[in-house]
């Protein structure tokens, strides 16, 4: 799977991936400082199976309608390292699982 990191998650939450994943921070991809939806277009383009977020708003923002892959939302109190690394038993959980390109919202607080 083809995992992109979007530019607010911490780099080193890739090395908590499976070996078997391609993750890649948007740094990696020298895409700083694009906005939504020419980013969405480019997930496309690159054929990203799955973009994981902690920006709430993307869903509302964006037409989801028409999503280029799966969007995973990571729902933390704080966007840090702490908070997040629990999360990856549930991220790789949806990911196996999931078979329409839809959002996720996976949240600290199950």
């Amino acid at each position: 799977m083809k995992i992109l990191l979007d530019e607010n998650i911490n780099v080193r939450f890739k090395l908590l991936f499976p070996s078997h994943h391609e993750v890649y921070t948007i740094r990696d991809m020298q895409w700083n400082g694009i906005k939504n939806g020419i980013l969405l277009k480019l997930l496309e383009q690159h054929q990203f199976d799955c973009f994981i977020i902690v920006d709430k708003n993307l869903p509302y923002q964006q037409n989801i309608s028409n999503l280029p892959c799966t969007i995973v939302v990571l729902d933390v109190f704080k966007n840090t390292l702490k908070h997040i690394t629990p999360l990856i038993p549930m991220v790789l959980d949806k990911l196996v699982n999931v078979k329409d390109k839809k959002v996720i919202v996976i949240s600290e607080n199950i």
